[in-house]
């Protein structure tokens, strides 16, 4: 069984084929191994051209051609995967359905065939998520008329936190604003935390192990993993919150937006739209949102950037203190995402000083992880051998989660 994974932008398609087929639970199934293809289309709806990319096995090929809307985009990745001379299928009917990271369902958490009431929930929710749900909800509505054979499949981000008690869920509000509108902890990132969390049962070989998955990059989100399930998240209603991201602000302080209304006379629309492009780390540092950047420049003494990096490490370290609490201990901290799995400097500075919590970094082996597991595919432990705790480096695969839930979905 085949699943296209989509991954979608208001001008822009991504994909991955993946096979899903047989016994996904059998030790011997590894996920990057059932990759079949990936690509891209760029610049979707341009009235010139777009680009197209794709990668089968050892094939890789790019080229321009006119994408007025992401059913071209779509078509052009089947022509692609069809190809007769590089192609990996024999016909379009090979894939069984697309399988979309959806952000945003509300009502609808969880992993659903795309209906009316799936588009309807999602739309409900396009407030809380201005940036991912609209361009998804007109992309899935095109895709269904243009492919009406092909089952799409939403997996919401929002599914992997269901499992979240309720006092930790729930904002101190009127309880018609959660009842009646849905305003709530929903927490995202939830295909990369699952991924995480199936991977480090593996790897500590027990499934009831106490887990803090460290989803750092342009987006970032701590999850608390305890008996394989989400018991805690950082994110809250909207993927604005909790982390510094890389222009987002995260956590802050609704009641100050009347003083800058007030002091800025910029409306609140104005306001917020500054808060989601120009906060997190670009605001902080006044630099950059790339973490590369702000290193490079605290390395060269700049105070905003070194301001920017200690920020971003307190408020992962304020966050992971309080999963400690909440499960009782810890066994395990795992590192992903672009800045997780790269930046040494971010992974020793959240670990260090840790050592009464048992949490031991080995400084040489974060140091040279980046190279030294390059053959591991990017998975390597950096923890000191007398830690009690367990540090590890795992690169996520939401596509793989994605495709798992899609092929729930219908059924096979």
């Amino acid at each position: 069984m085949l699943i296209l994974v989509a991954n979608l932008g208001s001008t822009s398609f991504k994909y991955k084929l993946l096979d899903v087929s047989g016994d996904l639970q059998s030790p011997d199934v590894r996920p990057d191994d059932r990759v079949l293809a990936r690509g891209a289309v760029e610049r979707i709806g341009d009235a010139s051209t777009s680009r197209c990319e794709v990668t089968i096995g050892d094939y890789h090929n790019e080229s321009e051609m006119p994408v007025p809307d992401h059913g071209v985009a779509v078509q052009a990745c089947l022509d692609q995967l069809t190809d007769p001379q590089n192609g990996c299928l024999k016909d379009a009917s090979e894939v069984s359905a697309i399988g979309f990271k959806a952000v945003h369902g509300g009502r609808k958490s969880g992993t659903f065939l795309v209906d009316d009431d799936v588009l309807d929930a999602m739309a409900e929710m396009n407030a809380a998520a201005p940036a991912h749900n609209p361009p998804y909800i007109a992309a899935m509505k095109l895709l269904r008329e243009r492919f009406p054979n092909l089952p799409l499949v939403a997996a919401f981000e929002t599914e992997f936190h269901d499992t979240i008690p309720k006092a930790r869920r729930a904002y101190a509000i009127p309880s018609k604003w959660r009842d009646e509108y849905q305003v709530q902890k929903w927490g995202f990132h939830g295909s990369s935390h699952r991924f995480i969390a199936e991977r480090a049962a593996e790897l500590l070989g027990r499934d009831d192990a106490r887990i803090i998955s460290c989803h750092l990059g342009g987006s970032s989100s701590l999850t608390a993993i305890q008996n394989g399930q989400s018991v805690m998240t950082t994110m809250g209603m909207t993927p604005q919150t909790g982390l510094p991201q890389n222009n987002r602000v995260g956590d802050f302080d609704p009641f100050a937006l009347p003083l800058l209304i007030e002091r800025t006379g910029q409306s609140l629309e104005e306001l917020l739209k500054q808060l989601a492009s120009e906060g997190g780390l670009k605001g902080l540092s006044e630099k950059s949102g790339d973490l590369r950047d702000i290193e490079a420049a605290a390395d060269e003494g700049d105070e905003k950037s070194k301001l920017a990096l200690s920020v971003f490490v307190e408020e992962i370290r304020r966050h992971m203190g309080g999963m400690i609490v909440a499960m009782g201990g810890l066994d395990a901290i795992v590192f992903t995402g672009g800045i997780g799995e790269n930046s040494d400097v971010v992974r020793g500075a959240v670990c260090a000083g840790l050592d009464g919590l048992g949490i031991q970094l080995d400084t040489t082996k974060n140091q040279n992880h980046h190279t030294e597991s390059k053959q591991a595919g990017g998975e390597g432990s950096l923890h000191d051998g007398s830690s009690n705790v367990q540090i590890w480096v795992i690169p996520t695969n939401e596509e793989w989660i994605v495709a798992k839930r899609a092929k729930k979905a219908i059924g096979c």
